[in-house]
């Protein structure tokens, strides 16, 4: 019986200094990293939000538009050009932008350009969405971390490298085009009240 209590104190000592060692690792992960590393990546197994609207461009107060494979932002509200279908990961606000009218994807290549693409697959046509303290949504390269989308006053694309998240230049606004809902319902609470009890009728004896 000694040996045996022995050998289960022994195992007992184990499992203790093995659940310290978890504590102390956990009290070291910094939770903001995995944050990020969890943005960055894509998530190919929950289901996606597909979304139409146009994207108002704050430098030249025209909206995006997928032309093929040229990108501009000269659209008015409601051209056809400017209907963009984006596709949003339900995790990490990773989206892809497709123009409705040509089926091409908005995609930044190794130079920092702005082009249409057929096939959408590409890293390099995935774009992080920041929500900015002016309300104003910027669109950042998933590959070119730091390469923004963005247009000059004349509508131009501006070249990644160029952009900076400051700059009114990468500043967009989301709009539905004229006379357009939005395709997926919002989702909707259902109030849940509390059940009153039941009174049974009473007959006469």
């Amino acid at each position: 019986m000694g040996d045996i209590h022995w050998k289960m104190l022994q195992v007992g000592a184990w499992d203790e200094c093995q659940y310290r060692r978890v504590l102390a690792a956990e009290e070291n992960v910094d939770f903001r990293i995995h944050v990020e590393n969890q943005t960055r990546a894509r998530d190919d197994v929950s289901r996606k939000q597909l979304r139409l609207y146009q994207l108002y461009s704050r430098t030249s107060g025209k909206h995006i538009q997928v032309l093929g494979r040229r990108i501009s932002a000269r659209g008015e509200d409601g051209d056809k050009y400017a209907q963009l279908l984006v596709e949003t990961d339900t995790f990490g606000s990773q989206v892809r932008i497709k123009g409705k009218e040509t089926e091409f994807y908005l995609c930044m290549n190794r130079k920092g350009k702005l082009v249409g693409k057929p096939d959408g697959t590409s890293k390099e046509c995935v774009f992080i969405e920041k929500v900015l303290e002016n309300n104003y949504t910027a669109l950042m390269s998933a590959k070119y971390s730091g390469w923004y989308v963005g247009f000059t006053k004349k509508g131009r694309p501006r070249k990644g490298p160029k952009t900076r998240e400051n700059q009114q230049d990468v500043h967009f606004m989301k709009r539905y085009p004229k006379g357009q809902t939005e395709l997926q319902k919002p989702f909707k609470y259902t109030t849940v009240t509390k059940r009153s009890r039941r009174i049974r009728p009473t007959h006469p004896g």
